[in-house]
């Protein structure tokens, strides 16, 4: 439990870095680089943690709700650039996607003096987002505590929201007023309070996890690709081509060709490939809530 004087494990200082910037360059990247390897590693031990979490947001998500990512500081940031990905990526609807940071868009590229204590606008922040039971909602806090994150977790949970708490220091108030708690131990940093270091490195690696398998839970992965990527750009497109064809093993022409029917929807063209039209490949996705495998394998003849 951490009590008044006492500092959290990521504040603290490491006896291992104290005489850093007194060793040469390659010494100082070797260690600096060895800490980032640990801060990996120490994520194994909140496998089983991860999966718990994404299954109870696919649970939910699948209800129609949010995802919400909150967070302050450099907990912030990480999260917003988790969350940002998952539209262009897996085409998660942006009216689903909620971007919380203390201090608001601001803080994205500057700090915000204060931000981060103001409990009172983490609580008003999830009630005017009307935060309720079928969202997900995840808090990052380096220590665990920072008051603007704990006040929107504390607050989404008593709206019956699920509450995912990732933290890096034992004991932290996040981790028990989160639903399901996320605590990667990475300790001292190299420079002690700097958690753009090893616990950001942690988180990262954290909501990678969380959100790619949140994503494969819900049906945007199939057979290794990203099969609800939004082909906006040349680039995307031409990978919507390619993922088409190595789904299907048809050729360009009727690729490009059912691409175009579906609107540049990769999951959509692969079932019209089987042979349906549109109405019917649409049914079909639908009955399977959008998972590509199970639609595929009830047509005839398919296994």
């Amino acid at each position: 439990m951490i009590i008044m004087g006492e500092l959290p494990a990521t504040e603290r200082v490491s006896p291992r870095y104290e005489a850093l910037d007194a060793w040469d360059d390659a010494t100082i990247l070797s260690s600096l680089w060895e800490s980032q390897l640990a801060a990996v590693a120490a994520v194994q031990g909140a496998l089983p943690q991860i999966a718990a979490a994404a299954a109870a947001a696919a649970a939910r998500l699948q209800q129609g709700g949010r995802l919400v990512y909150v967070g302050a500081g450099t907990s912030g940031r990480i999260a917003v650039q988790d969350g940002a990905e998952l539209p262009p990526t897996f085409d998660w609807p942006a009216d689903r996607l909620m971007l919380m940071i203390a201090g608001g868009e601001a803080a994205l590229t500057r700090s915000v003096e204060n931000a981060e204590d103001r409990a009172d606008q983490g609580a008003a922040a999830i009630e005017t987002a009307g935060i309720g039971a079928s969202d997900v909602l995840i808090g990052l806090a380096a220590s665990g505590a920072t008051p603007f994150t704990l006040a929107c977790v504390r607050a989404a949970t008593t709206a019956g929201a699920v509450t995912i708490g990732i933290a890096n220091s034992p004991g932290a108030p996040l981790l028990t007023a989160a639903a399901f708690p996320i605590l990667v131990a990475t300790e001292a940093e190299p420079i002690a309070g700097s958690t753009r270091l090893k616990a950001g490195t942690a988180q990262k690696v954290v909501l990678n996890l969380f959100s790619t398998l949140l994503m494969v839970r819900l049906g945007r992965v199939y057979r290794g690709q990203m099969v609800d990527v939004q082909a906006r750009n040349a680039k995307l497109r031409h990978r919507a081509e390619r993922m088409v064809q190595l789904l299907t093993g048809e050729d360009p022409a009727s690729v490009r060709q059912a691409l175009e029917l579906a609107d540049g929807r990769v999951k959509l063209a692969v079932v019209l490939l089987q042979g349906l039209d549109r109405p019917a490949a649409e049914a079909l996705l639908g009955a399977h809530e959008g998972q590509l495998r199970s639609a595929l394998d009830s047509l005839p003849g398919r296994h």
